[in-house]
């Protein structure tokens, strides 16, 4: 695992990014207030699992990098800090939309089915992918111990994060919601939080390594 400090700006920078509204919030909301809060946790509960998917699959190519070529991970790091930059920027500079929740589920099946469209959705995200790929790298020392036990563990504390997220957003529906629709002050402050973590991210990956 990570050293201390490296391990606390790791969960600082995973929390900040799990409670900020993204695709996962949105589709958790706009499912709650259609289908109710079970419909919410069911919905949770399947982008929780896809996303497991990710982790995993990441963490396989990760460490097959790593198996490869130390300098291989070493570009793979680099790449994940300038994409983490790049969509920093991209949020910063974003303008301010908020979809309609209403709109946002996909269409409804059974109450059965929602669990594995939750699963669906994520899994065929492919920004999860890219960002697992980027952000979780980051915090991975070679010198630790075995790099696919490293990513499985922090892409799982992620995970959680982002789960613990989502189901404040089920509990918490109507009043989420309204806020997210009328306040733009509230968006914009989530969106620049947002924006600069992730540049602040790839930002010291660059110092570190230079150090």
């Amino acid at each position: 695992m990570p050293d201390f400090a490296t391990f606390t700006l790791f969960l600082t920078a995973a929390f900040i990014l799990s409670i900020t509204p993204g695709p996962g919030i949105l589709y958790t909301l706009a499912r709650s207030l259609n289908g109710g809060k079970s419909e919410g946790i069911l919905s949770a509960l399947g982008l929780f699992t896809g996303g497991l998917v990710h982790v995993v699959a990441a963490a396989i190519g990760i460490s097959s990098v790593l198996m490869t070529s130390a300098l291989a991970f070493m570009v793979v790091k680099y790449a994940g800090a300038a994409y983490l930059i790049y969509i920093g920027l991209k949020t910063l500079f974003s303008r301010d939309t908020m979809p309609d929740t209403a709109n946002t589920a996909v269409s409804h099946r059974s109450r059965r089915n929602v669990f594995y469209q939750g699963v669906i959705t994520e899994v065929l995200n492919p920004k999860t992918a890219l960002f697992f790929l980027a952000f979780i790298p980051q915090f991975i020392t070679v010198e630790n111990g075995s790099v696919f036990m490293q990513f499985l563990v922090l892409g799982l504390i992620t995970d959680l994060l982002n789960l613990s997220a989502d189901v404040v957003v089920v509990a918490f529906a109507g009043p989420i919601g309204q806020r997210l629709r009328t306040s733009y002050r509230f968006r914009q402050g989530q969106r620049i939080t947002s924006g600069c973590t992730m540049i602040g991210l790839g930002a010291y990956v660059a110092v570190a390594e230079q150090n």
